[in-house]
């Protein structure tokens, strides 16, 4: 794919003045996940008079019809480019493999789009600063990665009280992500390698509770980890647990698999004061959170911790409510630069530390390191064998 006559450095298009208008919105890639969630938020959007959804692009052509007939979409498109030339969207929304992340989001910035992309947002530390350096440096555009979970009314609640420590310093935390994938899901031609999906299930499924801890809890300082293939024939990780330590000097674990029937996603905080659990598997409201109060904290006080407000479940739409009002304010969206960042260094830092047999340091994995530039690091057994390297 090609990518519009402009370079870094160099002005993009203007961009349009968003007050008073909808945002112009584009669809990249019709599956399941563009269907399902991409269209039903935008359309919800249009609705309420701030969207409007003005094309869809696809390799597939009949795909990408299909796609637009049944959600009144205007211009279907196979080549992104010219969709970019042709209509102009403000704001372009990725539903493609991972491996195609990195080109199609320069793409869109380049042609003066904001992004919103699926997760894993591309495949690399290295592709992600090549996607932030490429972004708007006054007003955006930005591209913002899809990181739903820390959106809604529970995880916003939440979040207030951890960072007033209403509830104490928080102490130790537990984060899983224990799903079930069979052969047949393996069987899709890109899932389960290093190039196409970037990573096993830490990159591809525990990437969102690791983006929601990191959220709640801030910085971390260092990882220790095991990483290990025992099911399926694939050349990522089947699972992996790691031990995290934050800046805060809180601990945690850390546990993804693709191998447990009994699927569930949890976070479990324990503070001076209270323990905060959030259990769930896709998503969550405000009956999925419990706060269970220390035995000395009044009736009255834990009252309050337990006030989550109107119910505002996490979903792709509320994400994509507050990237729209970034957007017509010209500001930094979360999930966006060094902030969406985060969850993808320390899944770096999870393999690094997995394949080495080493404590992994924030901050420490850059240009020069080996998984910097690849999740595998070039590590014997982990590595495709063309690429192995000595660890």
């Amino acid at each position: 794919m090609s990518t519009p006559e402009t370079h870094p450095g160099t002005s993009r298009p203007p961009a349009a003045p968003l007050a008073g208008r909808r945002i112009r919105a584009a669809v990249i890639g019709t599956g399941a996940i563009g269907r399902g969630s991409h269209l039903p938020a935008l359309a919800r959007l249009a609705e309420e008079g701030e969207t409007e959804v003005v094309a869809a692009v696809d390799i597939d052509a009949t795909a990408v019809e299909e796609f637009c007939r049944a959600g009144g979409v205007p211009h279907a498109y196979t080549d992104l480019d010219r969709m970019l030339r042709e209509q102009r969207p403000d704001l372009v929304t990725i539903c493609t493999p991972p491996t195609l992340h990195r080109e199609q989001t320069i793409a869109a910035l380049r042609a003066g789009a904001w992004v919103w992309c699926e997760k894993p947002p591309v495949p690399t530390l290295a592709d992600y600063d090549a996607v932030e350096a490429e972004e708007g440096k006054d007003g955006g555009p930005y591209a913002s990665i899809v990181f739903q979970h820390r959106f809604g009314s529970g995880s916003r609640h939440v979040r207030r009280l951890l960072a007033e420590q209403a509830m104490g310093r928080p102490l130790v935390a537990h984060c899983q992500t224990t799903w079930y994938r069979d052969t047949a899901y393996y069987a899709v031609p890109w899932r389960g390698r290093w190039a196409t999906e970037g990573g096993g299930p830490a990159m591809g499924h525990g990437i969102h509770q690791m983006d929601l801890l990191l959220d709640l809890l801030g910085p971390w300082s260092e990882v220790r980890a095991m990483a290990g293939r025992l099911v399926h024939d694939v050349e990522t990780e089947d699972v992996s647990t790691a031990l995290v330590r934050f800046e805060s000097g809180a601990m945690a674990t850390i546990v993804n698999s693709v191998l447990s029937p009994d699927e569930v996603s949890r976070i479990r905080i324990d503070c001076e004061r209270a323990t905060v659990e959030l259990t769930h598997l896709y998503g969550h409201s405000n009956a999925n959170w419990r706060i269970t109060p220390a035995p000395d904290v009044s009736g009255d006080e834990a009252a309050t911790w337990q006030d989550f407000g109107a119910d505002v479940p996490s979903s792709h739409l509320e994400q994509l409510r507050e990237l729209v009002a970034s957007m017509r304010a010209g500001e930094r969206p979360r999930s966006s630069g060094a902030d969406g960042r985060t969850s993808l260094e320390l899944i770096a830092a999870i393999y690094k530390a997995a394949f080495t047999d080493t404590t992994v340091k924030a901050g420490e994995i850059g240009p020069g390191d080996p998984f910097y530039t690849a999740m595998h690091g070039g590590a014997p057994g982990w590595a495709p064998a063309a690429v192995e390297v000595s660890a």
